[in-house]
């Protein structure tokens, strides 16, 4: 079983080797896992993320199969069945660290401000149910200094929405957050860069 903080840390390893690879260090790096097929999975972490093809975290991350359990939803935004699904991974692998990973130029969070802005009439109920997750944690900043700068806008609206993703695991259900509350389980949030490939975790 590992420690929360030795997940994180191989995770930013990880993530390390991968943005050496994109920048030309190679195809192979030392340290890199090897593609074999597990038997069994064990993974070290949940890693919750968004569903844009640019942020595969297995990939991202430089772990091999049964390394970790990902769910993607775009806009990493937390329902019941994501909820349902960090308990289920808690509970039958014994995983301690749960990581909700957004990333810039986020299309869920763009179509959530765009929303707020521009009202679209038409619209399908199953967006519409992605966009107004977003919508709470975005909102207000539509209130501040923040409307009058896109790109600051949209830094800020991305970061928002993990840590209310965040907020929604440690809060939304009593399994995760009695396990948070023991010290079982950490629920941390961070942002992978497409520009770099590089994750800042928040913690």
């Amino acid at each position: 079983m590992t420690e929360p903080q030795e997940a994180i840390l191989r995770l930013r390893q990880g993530n390390e080797r991968f943005v050496e690879k994109m920048s030309g260090g190679g195809d192979s790096v030392a340290g890199s896992p090897q593609l074999t097929m597990p038997h069994e999975q064990e993974p070290f972490a949940v890693i919750l993320g968004c569903s844009d093809s640019r942020v595969p975290a297995e990939i991202v991350f430089d772990q091999g199969l049964g390394d970790l359990f990902v769910v993607r939803v775009a806009g990493n935004v937390v329902a019941p069945s994501q909820i349902g699904s960090v308990e289920f991974a808690a509970a039958q692998f014994g995983i301690k660290l749960v990581v909700v990973m957004g990333h810039t130029q986020c299309g869920a969070v763009m179509a959530a401000l765009g929303e707020m802005q521009q009202p679209m009439e038409e619209q399908s109920i199953n967006l519409r149910s992605i966009v107004d997750r977003v919508r709470p944690c975005v909102e207000p900043l539509l209130h501040t200094e923040l409307r009058n700068d896109k790109g600051l806008l949209m830094a800020a609206a991305v970061r928002a929405n993990i840590q209310m993703s965040v907020d929604h695991l440690q809060h939304g259900s009593s399994i995760l957050e009695a396990q948070v509350r023991d010290g079982s389980l950490l629920v941390v949030g961070a942002e992978y860069a497409v520009e770099t490939g590089t994750v800042e975790f928040f913690v």
